[in-house]
């Protein structure tokens, strides 16, 4: 140490106070950074990991790395909702008519209402299942329609589709992409797909990857609102998940498909 102080000309005691002043800054820096950054991950109730939250300091103004969140995140021992397996849905065994995989795994889009995704989920609670059914248009992940019921009938999955169809102004000739499941299949179903000029595609069978955005959306969901919470009652989990997906979902979390946008905001940005 007396060498080096020698060597830079500066005192024993000036070098000690540089040291205690850069180490004040640095800590001073953390701790404003980190205010920020618990604020953002509570605020997004736990959701968000580093890369989001970087994403949004970046909006703030700040300027830090995704390292550092990370490593501060890890200080302050902020971890983001973890998933679980949940079981599949789709019930293909039945002799009703099935479409082509018109989709072929092709999720790219230039605008909205080009292609759009359909698919069925189940949430657990006290009273029993609550069956989800969403439409999501591949331009902006948005969910454009959705249903709940307790019974997972065709009605669950036309009411979603009748729902996308009435907000987005009943578009035609967009590809309607399912599994080939019992209510997708059903004549209702296709029926409404005909009566709006709609395609209708339909993964192959046994094959989840063919419904990729759709099966991304539920896992998202699960992790985010479902496994943590314990609904009592049918109507309170359609409470909650109407907020998660209208209040949250489309409007404010950001997706890393469109660039961290929120769906609407990149469908308003478009």
């Amino acid at each position: 140490m007396q060498l080096m102080c020698r060597i830079f000309a500066v005192s024993r005691s000036g070098y000690y106070s540089w040291g205690k002043h850069l180490v004040g800054k640095r800590v001073l820096a953390n701790q404003k950074v980190d205010l920020k950054i618990k604020s953002l991950f509570l605020e997004n109730k736990k959701r968000y990991g580093a890369p989001r939250i970087v994403r949004e300091l970046h909006k703030q103004g700040e300027t830090c790395s995704k390292n550092r969140v990370a490593r501060r995140m890890k200080h302050m021992g902020l971890v983001a909702v973890a998933a679980k397996k949940y079981k599949v849905t789709t019930d293909s065994e039945h002799s009703l008519p099935i479409y082509a995989n018109v989709l072929s795994r092709d999720f790219t889009t230039t605008a909205i209402n080009q292609k759009w995704v359909g698919d069925i989920t189940y949430i657990s609670t006290n009273e029993g299942w609550l069956y989800l059914a969403v439409i999501i248009d591949l331009y902006s992940r948005a969910v454009i329609g959705w249903s709940m019921n307790r019974r997972m009938t065709k009605d669950l999955v036309c009411n979603a589709l009748l729902t996308a169809l009435f907000k987005r102004g009943f578009p035609k000739k967009v590809i309607m992409h399912t599994d080939r499941g019992s209510q997708y299949a059903s004549k209702k179903h296709q029926n409404i797909l005909a009566q709006h000029r709609l395609i209708g595609s339909m993964s192959r069978k046994g094959n989840c990857w063919d419904n990729a955005i759709a099966e991304s959306f539920f896992h998202t969901l699960k992790v985010e609102l479902v496994n943590s919470a314990q609904f009592a009652t049918r109507e309170e989990a359609k409470l909650s998940i109407f907020e998660y997906i209208e209040g949250y979902y489309n409007r404010r979390r950001m997706h890393s498909a469109i660039d961290y946008y929120a769906p609407l905001e990149f469908e308003y940005a478009s």
